[in-house]
């Protein structure tokens, strides 16, 4: 972001539900006294492997003990002295990824600030940071100890801890004597290993790590930005696995596959690479065999390497080359199929396996170049392609959890969601992720975007030597998780480009590491020495109007970055309408009632679950609604009630998302101005907000959900919000033919206005047909009116989509807004007649069978709303629930909702006689024992709830 920032989502921890505590509806939030630590580490999550038979997580199975050095003030030698007393510190459990986590992660752990993320119970427990910076709370000033024991490796083997990045910088400490102070031991993304071989005693071994504070303006480290309220803790912490390779007098490690795939995808020639490390005072012989397993699990193909290493010495070994003819070729799952291969490596000694590691890979090609050069892009925008298919990437940015805890669950649970978005790609702006979350979106098929982070120390440009070398250190670091990672498609520099040193310094990291795709010099439109124009800009961040992103004239002639410069044309790497409401379901879970009535009666407020940025509302300050609010109040009228408030939100979130992502698909087939992707920002949050996302922390699928969603079906028809036009893309991986759209234009009484059919269309995949036909609309002034788009196939509605427009259309300031994160308005479009629709009146019919889907769902519900007016009155914006309820069909009291529901379409639009069908997965467990029942209520029609019959079994 331009002079502010946000973003990445990087070796971070996702969002375990089960450590969240939200507060119930109703409850008080306060600074409770935290009670003293249980006797034993809580239960935990499965250790995720490490890859190695040599390397083991440290804390996997007895946990760490963490205290704070204001309380444990005895020095670092005695504190790693094993049987050093540890009475009242506190017990952690590593998280999914492997690792203790942050010090607030610790105090939750341990019974600490219960409901932390409801209303400002967070605040009242540990404070507020209200800047990105040095920690200034006096809980956290203080270094804070991180101890847990371990066991010596067997005689004659060496042993080397493995320290994996420390938000912070730390002192470390093995058995009474420190291996690394804190100006070696620092960098959140950077690699670290120690020979502690000489330290190790032959009964218990004590390892002791002393976390000194985060800053991330002075180091390579991590923060949130402006994305939500700032850890009280800064993050400090330990956020990858602590780790101990043992082995000998030769181990084997860092192995991956270097590839080369033709261009036509019918062969491809690895190359396997592996360090081998002589751990001994002499030089040691043996073989490094590498083993390629295809996805279908067929014939393995094995290759060998006679290796001699001299002591105390690191060779790598490349191994004979392996060609696969016609590879499994691994595609974006919109596109095909998601193969992985699996590498096997080992080194032996005299035929005797010493130790082994396993990873995955998959084959698949990247390309990125600038096309489309235009006055505003004179070095034209950046177009990616995979497997040699042009796409245009649809995606978001990733949030972590707001305190780097990490569930594998929990990713899954948020891939179903963004699956059922229909987003393609995820971009993680400096927050890095752990091995398992790769390894999922690997699996899963979506794209990943991963660089550096802004606005703090990563782009500072006087780095001393040391903090030179760490720079470079970090990117080999990065690279080696990366490389395999058929997911991970571009690396990317954020607002700044590089210095000439950092990029010299970055990618030789990268080729260090065999890391290999497309390097981009900035998320502005900025260009580096080596790696040229970047071809990508950014903005807005704050409410515009739907029509803006259909804009492709305005554009900055002062600034060269392009930042907030207009609508759909480029490569935006992260823009939206700024703030989404949540459903009231939602919100009742995280904003206290005072918070509640403010969120529509007080715009200007400072909510706590936007940011920590005050009551400023333009430029960089996002801490108000109050720029959607005011859109709001002038495009629907104003609230009286927060069910209203909510209500005209949803419809104000879900025509902006739709009109982002449907206006760079319509303008990517624009030669002299090209769209070719744009990054929503955020795609969620590690906390509950209102601030950037299209799904909440409790998997809250709100308007701006499923107007994305709408946008992002693979076979899709599309209203062009700029020529009055209708457009069909295709962004499916098969050819489909013998499609026809019908149009309708409806006034708001239900009167069918206009009727007609398109000729008959084949579209191959990727492909984007515009002009397809033009509906005649309504011109006469203060007119509202309902747009309907039918895509057809013999007899068959493929897809349906409604739009609300008005004639009184949204006029933009352009001399104002550009360069500026929302737009200055003229004035508004008027839709306020919408308030006064007829009601309507609707039914449906639901029922649940048994299917598994995404996050471990078990349970697929169908629904069938129906408009049953008998007046041609409009069932507008038609929303269904799955709630837990009796067998008479009643809702039980509370927070009934079944929140493990994925929906595949809600928020529709029925006239009289019409019928859709909605469908969701959800996992039966969240019924807790209740009957199923479907809530549907509209903004002109009464709520009504049915039974799910069940057909399960």
């Amino acid at each position: 972001m331009a002079a502010r920032g946000r973003k990445l989502t990087t070796a971070a921890f996702t969002l375990g539900l089960a450590l969240l505590g939200l507060h119930p509806p109703g409850g008080t939030a306060g600074a409770a006294a935290e009670p003293a630590p249980p006797a034993a580490v809580r239960p935990h999550l499965p250790d995720p492997p490490t890859g190695s038979s040599a390397v083991v997580n440290l804390g996997a199975g007895n946990g760490w003990k963490v205290q704070s050095s204001a309380t444990a003030t005895q020095s670092g030698s005695r504190i790693s002295t094993p049987g050093f007393a540890t009475t009242g510190w506190l017990n952690v459990a590593n998280d999914g990824g492997g690792a203790p986590g942050t010090e607030i992660n610790a105090l939750l752990q341990n019974g600490g600030c219960p409901d932390v993320f409801y209303s400002t119970t967070m605040q009242g427990c540990y404070g507020r940071l209200t800047a990105v910076g040095p920690e200034t709370l006096a809980r956290f000033k203080a270094p804070w100890w991180y101890r847990t024991d371990f066991t010596s490796p067997p005689t004659g083997q060496d042993a080397r801890l493995v320290l994996n990045g420390v938000v912070g910088a730390a002192d470390v400490w093995v058995n009474g004597t420190r291996v690394a102070d804190a100006a070696t031991a620092t960098g959140a993304y950077a690699q670290h290993v120690f020979d502690i071989t000489g330290l190790l005693r032959g009964g218990g071994n004590s390892l002791a790590i002393e976390l000194h504070p985060n800053d991330p303006t002075s180091m390579l480290s991590v923060d949130n930005v402006d994305w939500t309220q700032i850890p009280p803790d800064n993050n400090t912490g330990i956020q990858f696995p602590v780790q101990l390779e043992t082995g000998g007098p030769l181990v084997d490690g860092n192995a991956h596959v270097v590839q080369n795939t033709a261009a036509d995808l019918s062969s491809s020639a690895l190359t396997v690479k592996a360090d081998i490390t002589n751990t001994s005072a002499a030089t040691q012989s043996g073989t490094v065999t590498a083993t390629v397993t295809a996805p279908d699990g067929g014939h393995p193909v094995t290759v060998t390497q006679d290796v001699s290493v001299p002591a105390r010495t690191t060779r790598t070994v490349t191994l004979p080359v392996v060609t696969i003819a016609k590879p499994q070729i691994w595609w974006p799952y919109q596109l095909g199929g998601q193969p992985l291969y699996r590498l096997a490596t080992a080194v032996s000694r005299s035929g005797v396996v010493l130790n082994s590691t396993s990873s995955t890979f998959g084959i698949r090609t990247v390309d990125s170049a600038l096309i489309g050069p235009s006055a505003g892009a004179p070095g034209g925008v950046r177009q990616f392609t995979v497997n040699g298919t042009p796409l245009v990437i649809r995606g978001g940015g990733w949030d972590p959890d707001l305190f780097l805890r990490y569930d594998p669950a929990d990713t899954a649970r948020q891939i179903g969601l963004l699956k059922s978005l229909g987003v393609n790609t995820v971009r993680l702006e400096g927050h890095f992720m752990p091995a398992d979350w790769f390894q999922q979106m690997d699996a899963a098929g979506i794209l990943v975007n991963a660089g550096y982070q802004c606005c703090d120390f990563w782009e500072n440009t006087g780095y001393t030597g040391a903090q030179q070398s760490l720079y470079q250190l970090t990117a080999q670091t990065l690279g080696q998780e990366l490389r395999n990672h058929p997911s991970v498609f571009s690396f990317q520099w954020s607002d700044n480009a590089p210095t000439a040193t950092q990029e010299t310094l970055a990618l030789n990291g990268f080729k260090a590491a065999d890391f290999d795709v497309p390097f981009v010099s900035s998320a502005e439109y900025n260009s580096s020495p080596e790696l040229g124009t970047s071809g990508e800009k950014e903005g807005p961040y704050d409410w515009v109007p739907p029509s803006y992103w259909y804009d492709t004239s305005h554009y900055s002639t002062s600034d060269p970055t392009q930042t907030n410069a207009g609508g759909s044309w480029g490569f935006d790497s992260e823009q939206s309408s700024g703030d989404s409401i949540p459903t009231l379901d939602s919100i009742n879970r995280f904003l206290s009632p005072a918070e509640q009535t403010a969120l529509w009666k007080a715009p200007a407020d400072n909510q706590y679950h936007d940011n920590y940025e005050g009551t400023g509302h333009t430029g960089y300050a996002f801490g108000t609604n109050f720029n959607l609010d005011a859109a709001i109040t002038n495009r629907y009228g104003a609230a009286t009630s927060l069910a209203q408030y909510v209500e005209e939100a949803q419809l104000q979130n879900y025509e902006s998302t739709r009109a982002q992502f449907e206006a760079f698909i319509d303008h990517s087939t624009d030669s002299a101005a090209p769209a070719t992707g744009t990054i929503y920002w955020q795609l969620n949050k590690g906390w509950p907000t209102m601030l950037w996302s299209l799904y909440n922390n409790d998997g809250d699928q709100a308007g701006a959900y499923f107007g994305a969603q709408q946008a992002n079906r693979p076979l899709h028809a599309l209203y062009a919000l700029d020529t009055g036009t209708v457009t069909v893309d295709n962004l499916g991986g098969a050819t489909q033919s013998g499609l026809t759209v019908e149009a309708k234009v409806y006034d708001t009484a239900g009167k069918l206005l206009d009727d007609r059919n398109s000729a008959s269309l084949a579209l191959a995949s990727q492909q984007v047909v515009t002009n397809v036909l033009k509906p005649a609309v309504p011109t006469a002034a203060g007119t509202v009116y309902f747009v309907e788009l039918l895509l057809h196939r013999d007899g068959a509605v493929l897809d349906r989509n409604v739009y609300w427009n008005s004639t009184t259309p949204d006029v933009v300031n352009w001399s104002k807004t550009l360069g500026q994160p929302q737009a200055v308005m003229k004035s508004y479009a008027d839709l306020k007649a919408l308030r006064n629709l007829p009601a309507a009146t609707v039914s449906a019919t639901a029922e649940v069978t048994d299917r598994p889907g995404p996050g471990g769902a078990d349970r697929l519900l169908t629904v069938t709303v129906t408009n049953t007016s008998t007046t041609p009155a409009v069932g507008f914006f038609l929303r269904a629930d799955l709630r837990r309820g009796t067998a008479a069909g009643d809702e039980l009291p509370g927070d009934n909702q079944v929140r493990s529901a994925v929906w595949g379409d809600n928020d529709t639009t029925l006239w009289p006689g019409e019928s859709q069908t909605l469908t969701a997965s959800f996992s039966s467990a969240d019924l807790q024992g209740a009957t199923p029942v479907v809530s549907v209520f509209g903004a002109n029609a009464a709520k009504t709830d049915v039974v799910a019959r069940s057909t399960a079994g």
